[in-house]
């Protein structure tokens, strides 16, 4: 239906979130305003947080979590149920090893050839393509991108995992994908963890099983889940470890992390369900490399879905009676829900479909109290949300493209009209500011720094490699950093109105 004014919405949002970490809980930041954080206990790894009141509805609700130590490998154990086989619920404990990986450079590169692949669809043999990758994987590193929503995911994960490298998927707006293919390119010029190796010290009795896939690489500042399943009995003062072995650019190491084997007093199925999607995904992935539908891997997807309450490719969640445990049937009941409008901003016609039964329920109860959710095979009738999505227009002239267009292939830029121009200044006013002592295309390149600094942190992802260029070449001069940087970073920051540190710009 046609938007509403805010004011007029005849719905009100709530929403309130537990947190629960190995870890301390920093801070929790969003876009939208939210209560103050609550600590429910004194090593502040459990809090609440809560949205405040007056939600306008006019942005998603989006929570930035922010841990102590967050570089550090973690562990959680979580309570299962007696009995069960390996990848169910059921099991007596669930283990999730988190190993963040922080490797540094060693200032060395790898000498591997790198291999980049855009695709847009798919192939129809997706095995063979990834099979020839694994056989060529000690020479090249595949990196891979799909481009839209038809690319396969099994084939641009197959590569990548296959080749060591790393998977991007480009969809939607993302479609303008400098940032991805950056980020990529930048674990092309690294040297990444390889050779990983998992080793458990479990007490007598105590079996674990790895549930997710053998990891191949880990880039920096990426991090890698591990999940496993702990089978068996043991005393509650008993603990166990994991080790994690790997090689950085040549040189061996490892990382021990030591846990208790006592679980956390109810803490759910969070990281069950985790375990139990992972293995899912794992499984789907499998099934679509293979010639043919595998209906064996087919139903033990289904069965890992439904005894999980995780959806799947094969399985959707149905509405069924609370009391009787039956589903729900019946026609569809169309519901038109107004939405907020404000000023100019684009129209989202939202379309809900949900069961008569919501409606008619015999005692008046809402959807809420007379019926659940739960994963079930799916079936071919459509349910689903419909959005007209609001059309990107792309600026014409982008001052950020027309930075780095204006950077040479020395890594620095020169002092003309075009550089002042992107920068916002006439050239009179850039030539002005120059310190002295300074030449023209050191004082041009501390200025494209200062402005990428402090203006584009947003895309830094996009010119970070061209900044550590521009910084090596600064340092190159006279075989060092020129005496004159310092007053030239306090004379830029002056020029640009900003405050941005000599050592933010790698100087």
């Amino acid at each position: 239906v046609t938007s509403v004014p805010a004011s007029l919405v005849p719905y009100s949002l709530s929403f309130s979130a537990q947190v629960s970490s190995p870890r301390p809980i920093s801070k929790i930041e969003s876009s939208c305003s939210l209560e103050p954080l609550q600590y429910l206990n004194t090593d502040q790894t459990q809090a609440t947080v809560k949205l405040g009141a007056g939600h306008k509805f006019d942005r998603d609700v989006e929570l930035l979590i922010y841990y102590k130590d967050a570089h550090q490998p973690s562990a959680v154990v979580e309570a299962g149920q007696a009995s069960a086989k390996p990848g169910e619920n059921r099991n007596r404990d669930s283990s999730a090893s988190q190993t963040h990986l922080q490797p540094s450079l060693h200032s060395q590169t790898s000498s591997t050839g790198q291999l980049f692949v855009f695709t847009d669809g798919e192939v129809g043999n997706t095995k063979e393509v990834t099979d020839l990758v694994k056989k060529n994987a000690g020479s090249h590193r595949c990196f891979s991108f799909g481009i839209g929503e038809g690319a396969s995911s099994a084939l641009i994960n197959g590569m990548a995992k296959e080749g060591g490298g790393h998977a991007q998927f480009i969809t939607g707006a993302d479609l303008l994908f400098e940032p991805q293919v950056m980020q990529s390119l930048r674990f092309a010029l690294q040297p990444a963890v390889e050779d990983i190796s998992i080793s458990w010290d479990l007490p007598k009795g105590v079996a674990a099983t790895v549930l997710s896939p053998p990891i191949t690489a880990i880039f920096q500042g990426q991090r890698s889940l591990l999940y496993a399943q702990l089978t068996g009995q043991s005393s509650e003062e008993a603990g166990g470890s994991v080790t994690v072995k790997y090689s950085l650019a040549g040189h061996p190491s490892q990382n021990q992390l030591h846990f208790s084997l006592k679980p956390a007093e109810h803490s759910g199925l969070t990281v069950h369900r985790l375990a139990a999607r992972t293995v899912i995904r794992s499984l789907e992935s499998e099934e679509r490399t293979q010639s043919g539908q595998n209906e064996e891997m087919k139903k033990k997807v289904v069965e890992l879905s439904v005894q999980s309450g995780v959806s799947s490719s094969f399985t959707a969640f149905i509405a069924v009676h609370k009391d009787s445990g039956k589903s729900v049937e019946g026609p569809l009941v169309h519901r038109n829900v107004p939405t907020p409008f404000y000023g100019t901003t684009t129209m989202i016609q939202l379309i809900i479909y949900i069961e008569s039964y919501s409606l008619h329920h015999e005692q008046g109860q809402n959807m809420s109290q007379g019926m659940s959710f739960q994963c079930a095979p799916m079936c071919n009738e459509d349910f689903g949300v419909e959005f007209n999505e609001p059309e990107v227009v792309l600026p014409s002239k982008d001052p950020l493209l027309q930075l780095v267009s204006l950077q040479k292939a020395s890594g620095c830029w020169m002092l003309d009209g075009s550089l002042a121009a992107v920068l916002g200044k006439s050239s009179e006013e850039v030539e002005k500011a120059k310190p002295p002592p300074v030449n023209n295309e050191v004082w041009a390149s501390i200025l494209a720094l200062i402005w990428l600094h402090a203006f584009k942190m947003d895309a830094k992802e996009e010119w970070e490699l061209l900044s550590m260029k521009a910084a090596s070449w600064i340092k190159a001069q006279n075989g060092n950093i020129p005496p004159c940087v310092s007053e030239c970073v306090e004379a830029g920051n002056t020029l640009l109105g900003c405050g941005v540190k000599k050592e933010a710009l790698g100087l």
